[in-house]
C-alpha cells in the first residue's frame, strides 16, 4: 500500500503539483488529426493535466494550443474565428496566433503598441506519428520528439490510433497495463480457458527490471515441454506500455491525465484487418457516444453488462477488453486510496511504477531532470513474447534488445511543426 502523503503525490497532476511538473517535461500526445480536420476549422476544447485549453488548426495548417480564457477581459476562446492566421475573440476581437502572441488589437487606437505588451497562454505543438503533441514544460526544457517504434515506419503497415477517456486517475489506468496477472481472469473466454482450470500459471513468476527509459517487467510461465514463456512488458516515461502480442510495429497504450479524476488512453494498434489486429469476439473495438470521448458502456448503466454471457461465454459478461479494463479500474472511484489496498506478489511491477514515478517527481524538484528525455531514442521499445530455456529476466532483455536495436536502425522523419 501506499502512504496518503504518496498517494497524493501519484495521483494529482495539475499545475505546481510534483507529479503535474513530471507530466509537463514530456511531450504528450493530446489530439488525433482529424479533430482539426483542416485549416481556418472550427476551435476545439481540449483538457489534459487538470487545465482547460482551445485547439485550433490556422491558415498554414500549424495547430496552437491557447488558453481558454482571452487575456482581455477572460471571455472564452472557443467562440474565436478562426481567420487569416490566428484566433481572434469574438468579443472585442483581439487575435492571437498559435504562439500566443497578440497579432491585432482592433479596439485600440491604431497608434497604440498595447497588442505587443499582452499575449495569451499557450504551448508548442507537433504533429508527428499519425497524432498532435502537446509540451507544457518549460520553454528552456523543450526536449526533442520521443522516438516510439511506429514513428519511424519500419513495418509493413500504419497503425490505426483510438483515443477515448476514462472516469479515474491516471496511475489506475497505469496500473491496469502492467498487470499481466489479470489477463487469465478479467479477459478470460471460456472457448480457450476453462472457468475450472487448475494450471499453475496462473500466477506468473515475475521480475521487474530498472532500464533508461524507464522499465520492464516479465511474467513468467511454465510450458509443457519443460521451457520458459516469458510475456515482457516495457514501460516508457512517462506513460507509455508496449505489450507482447502486438510488437510488430512497437504498438502499445498511452494513459494520461485529463486532470486527477479522469485519463486519457491511447491505443496504437495494428491495422484492424491486418492478421495481427486484436481480436473483439465480433464486438467492435471502441464504442463512443457520439460527440463525446466517453465509452457507450459506461458505469453510469454498469457497461451493460450481461450475466448470462458471464455464466456462458466469458470472466465477466463484458464484450471486449476495453470494457472489461473500465469497469475495473474505474468501479475504485476517481482516485483509488491505495492505503486500504493489500498487495501481493503478482503487483511487483505495479509497486516499482508507483516508486519510480514518485522518485523521479522528487528529483525534478530537486533540479534532476529524467534521463530519457535527453535521448528520444530510448522511447524506442518492443516487448517480447517468447518460449525459451532463460531463466531469467535480465539476460533475455540484454539479449533481445541489443540484436533489435542492431537489425532496426533509425530512420527520424521530420515532424509537422
Amino acid at each position: 500500500m501506499l502512504s496518503a502523503q504518496d498517494n497524493e503525490m501519484l495521483a494529482r497532476t495539475g499545475p505546481g503539483t510534483p507529479m503535474g511538473e513530471l507530466f509537463r517535461r514530456f511531450w504528450l500526445p493530446a489530439l488525433l488529426p482529424s479533430e482539426l480536420r483542416e485549416p481556418d476549422c472550427a476551435p476545439i476544447r481540449f483538457r489534459i493535466l487538470g487545465e482547460d485549453l482551445i485547439a485550433f488548426r490556422d491558415t498554414g495548417g500549424k495547430v496552437g494550443f491557447v488558453a481558454n480564457a482571452c487575456p482581455h477581459r477572460g471571455a472564452s476562446l472557443f467562440f474565436g474565428r478562426n481567420e487569416e492566421g490566428g484566433l481572434r475573440c469574438v468579443y472585442h476581437g483581439w487575435k492571437f496566433d498559435t504562439t500566443g502572441a497578440c497579432v491585432d488589437m482592433p479596439s485600440e487606437p491604431a497608434e497604440s503598441n498595447f497588442k505587443n505588451k499582452v499575449r495569451v497562454g499557450a504551448y508548442p505543438s507537433a504533429e508527428f506519428g499519425g497524432m498532435v503533441w502537446i509540451y507544457m514544460g518549460p520553454p528552456e526544457k523543450q526536449p526533442e520528439l520521443p522516438l516510439y517504434e511506429w514513428f519511424l515506419g519500419n513495418h509493413e503497415y500504419e497503425p490505426t490510433i483510438y483515443k477515448w477517456m476514462q472516469d479515474c486517475n491516471w496511475a489506475q489506468g497505469q496500473e491496469g497495463n502492467i498487470d499481466t496477472a489479470h489477463v487469465t481472469f478479467l479477459h478470460r473466454r471460456f472457448e480457450n480457458f476453462p472457468f475450472h482450470n487448475t494450471n499453475p500459471n496462473l500466477a506468473p513468476y515475475l521480475e521487474v527490471m530498472p532500464t533508461d527509459f524507464g522499465f520492464i517487467y516479465g511474467g513468467r510461465r511454465d510450458t509443457a515441454e519443460g521451457k520458459y514463456y516469458w510475456r515482457v512488458t516495457p514501460y516508457a516515461m512517462p506513460g507509455f506500455t508496449t505489450i507482447p502480442g502486438v510488437s510488430s510495429i512497437g504498438a502499445g497504450f498511452f494513459v494520461l491525465p485529463v486532470d486527477d479524476e479522469h485519463c486519457w488512453w491511447w491505443t496504437i494498434a495494428p491495422r484492424r484487418d491486418s492478421p495481427n489486429a486484436p481480436g473483439n469476439n465480433g464486438y467492435p473495438y471502441l464504442e463512443l457516444i457520439p460527440g463525446t470521448w466517453r465509452m457507450t458502456r459506461n458505469k453510469d448503466n454498469d457497461y451493460l453488462v450481461d450475466r448470462e454471457m458471464q455464466k456462458t461465454l466469458n470472466y465477466t459478461g463484458l464484450p471486449t477488453n476495453r470494457t472489461q479494463d473500465a469497469a475495473v479500474i474505474e468501479s475504485m472511484g476517481p482516485i483509488m486510496d491505495r492505503t486500504h489496498e493489500h498487495l501481493g506478489r503478482s503487483d511487483a511491477a505495479i509497486i516499482f511504477m508507483r516508486r519510480m514515478m514518485i522518485e523521479a517527481a522528487k528529483q525534478l524538484q530537486q533540479g534532476i531532470e529524467p534521463a530519457i528525455l535527453q535521448h528520444p531514442e530510448w522511447s524506442r521499445v518492443r516487448p517480447i513474447s517468447i518460449e525459451t530455456n532463460e531463466p531469467r529476466l535480465a539476460p533475455l532483455w540484454q539479449r533481445h534488445y541489443a540484436e533489435y536495436m542492431e537489425l532496426k536502425p533509425l530512420a527520424v522523419p521530420s515532424p509537422v511543426s
